[in-house]
């Protein structure tokens, strides 16, 4: 069972295109997280939650030595990455967001 399990490496990007770069079995729930400012941190202080990028795994150990890989690249690089499959930095969760769930704020 757990070999179905997916495992994705994704990026955000604010307004401004300040970059994060993360890792996540639910992507749309972690996307939600970032989205409705749940956790305290870079992200929710920089307003970062557009999904610009995301690459999917199997295989968890796979995904986390991909995620430090983009981590290590300079920003030149990342945005090569996100422009070579999203030219237009179009957020890949807009979808989402008129069902984002209000539940998921932190109390």
């Amino acid at each position: 069972m757990a070999r179905d399990r997916l495992y994705y490496v994704y990026l955000l990007a604010s307004r401004s295109r300040v970059l994060y770069t993360g890792i996540t079995n639910n992507l749309e729930r972690r996307w939600r997280e970032h989205r409705l400012g749940v956790r305290e941190g870079f992200t929710k202080r920089y307003r970062i939650h557009r999904l610009v990028f995301f690459e999917c795994f199997h295989d968890v150990r796979d995904a986390i030595a991909r995620e430090k890989q983009i981590k290590a690249w300079r920003r030149e690089k990342k945005v090569a990455l996100i422009e070579a499959q999203n030219p237009t930095w179009e957020d890949l969760a807009a979808a989402w967001e008129a069902t984002a769930d209000p539940s998921l704020r932190s109390g």
